[in-house]
């Protein structure tokens, strides 16, 4: 028995304890051939698992199999069941759980584990009580694997909840429902804002929309200059890593996926440099992300410290937060161009025969302040969404038990 912090008046009972065994009985999913996807009936796989974090509904569920009535039958996933992740490449991520909320049949697959609720529940609630910490830590815990990490039925069977009355339970999935709506509506406020800003740079850099110098008069024609005619360039490299001594410094190391934080998982020092390919920036540099997963992403250093060979450092005359919006917006283009598939590198080579389209100083500035202040409202945005879901959080570690 126990009782949980943050509790409505009108309860006073205590929660009982149970277990995943006395709540659900668990099942496999489907395992079909390749062929058999992109018709027939709905499947909910990983992805619907991990992309709808408020619950599936049959609107949301992406794939589909053709598979017959007898396997329909065996795989069905009901209105309020839940499914699990049943494998994943680390271990905080095994075991991800979701809730059905649509009346229409689906089924569900091979990658996923389903539970048919045995006993009533409010399925808001249980999908709130199996994101918190205290059940996220068992489900993790009971996750077995090296290379990949898996979870079965036997060991979901072994997780145990506290739950109180079902009115309890509706009364908390309500009021958290309310507390989703206005991250959904945040989240929605976000994509609007991005996509305004995306709009206006298609017009500004296409130059469909043209700004005025400050006593009305028409700004200079454009002129059109391949990067490499325009800045310098460099990228870094990296102190070997079996050095332990070079990365017992006060340099920030920047890679790829760092170029726009204030913090860096590793620091260099100045033997480092000296015996390495790392090259100093300053905060203020505007640095290009060329490898891997955040290939293309571009950002204005925060902090003065080493990059290594994944990241290149454009230094121009030109506004650059005006450069820095031109790749931004450039971005998709470059990536489809040049990375395949997603395959390949970026490189300086590559960047400096990109031809960028060059205004005058005080266009730059203007077009540079122009986005500047849009970004200042999704930072804002962005800023209340993120404490909408801390608290939300924090609301899921007092609400349950």
């Amino acid at each position: 028995m126990a009782t949980p912090k943050l509790r409505f008046k009108e309860f006073h009972e205590d929660w009982p304890k149970t277990s995943f065994q006395n709540l659900f009985i668990f099942k496999n999913g489907i395992n079909a051939s390749k062929e058999q996807y992109g018709s027939g009936t709905k499947f909910i796989n990983v992805l619907d698992i991990i992309n709808n974090p408020n619950g599936i509904t049959y609107d949301s569920i992406i794939g589909s199999v053709q598979v017959s009535q007898k396997d329909i039958d065996k795989n069905l996933v009901n209105y309020g069941d839940v499914v699990f992740q049943r494998s994943s490449e680390t271990r905080e991520e095994v075991g991800q759980s979701n809730v059905y909320l649509s009346k229409e049949p689906v089924v569900f697959g091979g990658f996923v584990i389903r539970g048919s609720a045995q006993v009533p529940y409010d399925p808001l609630f249980m999908n709130g009580l199996l994101k918190t910490d205290k059940v996220r830590d068992q489900i993790t815990q009971l996750s077995g694997g090296s290379t990949r990490f898996n979870i079965g039925q036997d060991s979901l069977n072994k997780v145990s909840i506290f739950l109180p009355s079902k009115e309890e339970q509706t009364k908390i999935a309500t009021f958290l429902s309310v507390v989703d709506e206005k991250i959904s509506q945040l989240s929605q406020k976000l994509h609007l804002l991005s996509q305004y800003k995306q709009g206006m740079m298609q017009k500004l850099f296409s130059q469909q929309i043209r700004f005025k110098a400050d006593d009305g008069s028409e700004f200079g024609e454009w002129e059109e200059k391949k990067l490499g005619e325009i800045s310098t360039t460099f990228s870094g490299g990296t102190p070997k890593s079996t050095n332990k001594k070079f990365y017992q410094g006060t340099i920030p190391f920047i890679k790829s996926g760092e170029i726009s934080q204030k913090h860096t998982e590793q620091f260099i020092n100045e033997l480092a440099l000296k015996e390495s390919s790392a090259k100093l920036v300053k905060k203020g540099d505007l640095l290009y992300a060329l490898y891997g997963a955040t290939s293309g992403q571009v950002a204005t250093s925060q902090i003065d410290g080493a990059i290594n060979q994944a990241v290149l450092c454009i230094r121009s005359n030109l506004n650059t937060i005006y450069l820095l919006n031109f790749f931004l917006w450039k971005k998709d283009s470059i990536l489809s161009t040049y990375l395949q598939g997603g395959q390949g590198n970026l490189s300086a080579a590559i960047l400096k025969e990109i031809f960028v389209p060059v205004p005058c100083l005080e266009e730059q500035t203007k077009i540079a302040n122009f986005l500047s202040a849009i970004d200042q409202k999704i930072d804002v945005v962005s800023e209340q969404l993120e404490q909408a879901k801390l608290w939300k959080k924090g609301l899921l570690q007092q609400m349950f038990v």
